[in-house]
């Protein structure tokens, strides 16, 4: 006879109520400077990006510092801020330059002699 529930399952289903009631104890954050502050668009994010490294190192010091504005219009502040902070690379080095190079050409001299064993 099979159970509906097997030992595994249960420490994950009991794992997982734990953490959705333990997130209920979660502090809420205040919105009262979101409703009437600065909004900070595409400009704004990208200048926090760009200092991320240093809001970061005075973050760890400072409990008033943070990384990220609260009070943001949602994407194009996100874009700026992943723009500002070098996150998708459009200000590689020459590292990615190494990579395209070194390749290897199937049509180099290794492979001309192959034989096709079937």
């Amino acid at each position: 006879m099979k159970t509906l529930f097997s030992q595994k399952n249960l420490w994950f289903l009991l794992f997982l109520s734990s953490i959705i009631f333990l997130t209920g104890c979660a502090n809420n954050e205040a919105v009262e400077q979101c409703l009437t502050g600065h909004t900070y668009g595409f400009f704004g994010g990208l200048w926090h990006g760009f200092i991320a490294p240093f809001d970061f190192i005075g973050m760890l010091f400072n409990d008033k510092i943070t990384m990220y504005a609260q009070n943001n219009n949602g994407g194009l502040y996100a874009l700026g801020f992943l723009l500002g902070s070098g996150g998708w690379g459009f200000f590689g080095s020459k590292g990615a330059s190494k990579v395209r190079s070194s390749r290897v050409h199937f049509q180099s001299q290794r492979f001309d002699k192959a034989e096709v064993v079937e």
